[in-house]
């Protein structure tokens, strides 16, 4: 059985500038921070959109104009999202090397509108994880729920204590932690790197 390593993309793969983005979309829909987080980024909206509440980009731009009550222009969103990602090579590079020990995959929350421009958002990771450029709406839960990263298991056939996983947040580390999964807290490129040697130096591939 192969090894996984599973790797969150914002803050860890990718610098993310929420503020950034949330500025665009101040601009491009007239509503300010606050009223953003009240009618959308909410467990009814985009918490939902990452646990695949809308199955397609449209269905998810759809509930996202309803909410917001405007229209939003698709290519805008796509745009005001990449601008405000940039790539971290050393990150990129230990995934590289990852790949190399075991099969790579992404889980970052995030819905289907995202999902579907990830080789536009993040073009960095389509060499590195080609068909395995995934979001949590594709497995129907997001992190830190213990369900997501079991779905994920099954996915790739793979025994929990074969898994890696790679978040900047302790939650989502502890959700992976419960289902038996070797979870690393992201702090930098370098040590991330050093985590993944010594989890695959303690298990042969097999």
């Amino acid at each position: 059985m192969t090894l996984l390593f599973i790797f969150d993309m914002d803050d860890v793969l990718y610098d993310y500038d929420w503020r950034a983005r949330m500025a665009g979309m101040t601009r491009m829909t007239g509503h300010s921070l606050h009223e953003l987080r009240r009618r959308w980024w909410t467990p009814e909206g985009e918490l939902a959109a990452e646990a695949g509440g809308f199955a397609t980009g449209r269905e998810y731009l759809a509930a996202l104009e309803a909410a917001l009550g405007c229209a939003v222009d698709e290519s805008e969103w796509v745009r005001v999202r990449g601008e405000a990602m940039t790539p971290r090579p050393d990150a990129l590079a230990a995934v590289a090397r990852a790949s190399e020990l075991g099969q790579v995959t992404l889980l970052t929350n995030n819905g289907a509108l995202t999902a579907e421009y990830l080789p536009t958002l993040a073009p960095d990771l389509v060499d590195l994880f080609g068909e395995h450029l995934l979001t949590s709406s594709a497995y129907g839960a997001r992190k830190p729920d213990p369900a997501v990263f079991e779905r994920v298991l099954d996915a790739y056939g793979v025994e929990p204590a074969r898994a890696f996983f790679a978040d900047d947040l302790p939650e989502n580390i502890e959700g992976a932690a419960s289902v038996g999964i070797t979870g690393h807290l992201y702090s930098t490129a370098a040590a991330m790197h050093a985590a993944i040697e010594e989890f695959a130096a303690a298990r042969p591939r097999r």
